[in-house]
């Protein structure tokens, strides 16, 4: 019975202004795929989130490679995820060096993380990089979802003026590039990515729901009631618990968003906060995380890019107890309380991850979970932030691929391995291989 009756997987429930997707349930998978556990017929997903100014490489580094070593100062939060990670040592991003080109190294760290390329220095209209990893990906695989891919950032959107040296700003703010000259802005508002994931892109109906919502404290939920019971009443036992968890958490994201909202936050004359975009940093990355883990749970989208913030960002921690700039403290002179408190930010960071995976491996797939399925690259485009070094990176991978990646590893390469023969290994793990990406040089070994 479980599985008599067959769901398409771009099954929604509608409602007024409202299309939420479903998680991929048991009765969308084909009778054959079930008797075998499931595991091949989910899709698999990549991910690539972006952490700023280098790390304290010596809190980040394990001292022992393979499947032994003990997790770092940095890197404990991940603790309970330790078999679920691959730590990588030795990657290299050649073209965020200057090659001739001067100052300039958070804008090239950021532009060349997922191209590869050598950005173009110019602080006007005439940008030029390449196209990124992850929009390969989306132009490979994108059909077969809802959105193609989903940008994300903790920053602000911007596309011109100078930030680093004679280089744009759109070099720094963006990490996925469509083109050599065409980012794909991120969005930073939670409130406005959930829209997009669970309204039905009808302009004049989703600001009717949101009208109703404000004005009647009414939840999104509300508006697909009558057509998610008329579900539950066709799934079996496995899928109405999915569904159920699946509703509570939205509700539980929606409910957390409301509150953010209603935050108070001193902004100068003239300035409102954005609905649903929180003051504090913690809850703002966390409610984007919810954002990334309910994209690929409902199947919406197998490509996100997410910038935590953008390399050479000066945002202080006072959550922490640390009241400089990230930027200011990353020119840490060897400075050891300077550098400690590098660290501090660091481990701050790997906590966000952690909160990340909990959900992902909180969603059954099969006999696995969501995180099995994903392939996520944790890292940024210096190591130490003092030197703007761009060789031996701070570099995570998590998740097990589908059953393609070899997890709980630290694995060393020669140093100046091109990080982008990471990228080709995954887009091939992805059913969208590539000739090159950027510098690569082949695909990267070791990983299965």
């Amino acid at each position: 019975m479980e599985n008599s009756w067959h769901i398409q997987r771009r099954t929604f429930l509608r409602g007024l202004g409202t299309a939420i997707a479903l998680p991929v349930l048991d009765q969308m998978l084909p009778a054959k795929a079930l008797a075998a556990g499931g595991g091949k017929a989910f899709p698999k997903r990549m991910a690539f989130l972006y952490i700023p100014n280098g790390a304290n490489m010596g809190d980040w580094t394990p001292k022992t490679v393979g499947s032994t070593f003990q997790l770092p100062n940095i890197l404990q939060p991940l603790q309970p995820y330790q078999s679920d990670l691959t730590v990588l040592t030795g990657l290299t991003h050649d073209k965020a060096r200057a090659n001739g080109d001067g100052a300039g190294d958070h804008a090239r760290a950021n532009a060349s993380f997922l191209t590869g390329c050598q950005a173009r220095k110019t602080s006007g209209a005439d940008i030029k990089i390449g196209v990124s990893a992850d929009q390969i990906a989306a132009n490979k695989v994108g059909a077969e979802t809802r959105f193609p891919s989903l940008e994300l950032s903790s920053d602000g959107q911007r596309l011109s003026g100078n930030c680093d040296s004679g280089y744009s700003c759109a070099y720094q703010f963006n990490l996925a590039w469509k083109s050599e000259n065409t980012p794909a802005p991120p969005e930073s508002n939670p409130r406005a990515v959930f829209d997009r994931l669970f309204g039905n892109q009808k302009k004049v109906e989703m600001t009717a729901s949101r009208v109703q919502r404000d004005r009647y404290q009414k939840s999104i939920l509300d508006f697909v009631l009558e057509d998610a019971n008329d579900l539950r009443a066709k799934l079996g036992y496995t899928d109405k618990r999915k569904l159920d968890e699946y509703m509570t958490a939205i509700r539980e994201v929606e409910q957390r968003m409301e509150a953010a909202a209603s935050s108070p936050v001193d902004l100068p004359p003239g300035y409102v906060m954005p609905i649903g975009k929180p003051n504090d940093n913690e809850a703002h990355i966390r409610l984007m995380m919810d954002m990334l883990a309910l994209a690929f749970q409902t199947d919406s989208t197998r490509v996100i890019t997410y910038l935590l913030a953008h390399d050479g960002s000066n945002r202080s921690y006072p959550l922490l107890g640390i009241k400089e700039g990230h930027h200011e403290l990353s020119h840490h002179g060897n400075n050891e309380e300077k550098k400690q408190k590098i660290g501090k930010i660091n481990r701050f960071h790997t906590a966000q991850l952690a909160y990340l995976l909990g959900k992902l491996k909180a969603v059954k797939e099969g006999d696995g979970t969501l995180l099995d399925n994903c392939m996520i690259v944790y890292g940024g485009g210096i190591s130490d932030g003092n030197r703007h070094n761009h060789n031996d990176l701070p570099v995570l991978l998590l998740g097990k691929g589908g059953g393609t990646l070899k997890a709980g590893r630290h694995i060393r390469y020669p140093d100046n391995t091109p990080m982008t023969n990471l990228y080709l290994a995954m887009l091939d793990r992805m059913g969208a291989p590539a000739e090159r990406v950027g510098d690569s040089t082949g695909r990267l070994q070791g990983l299965a």
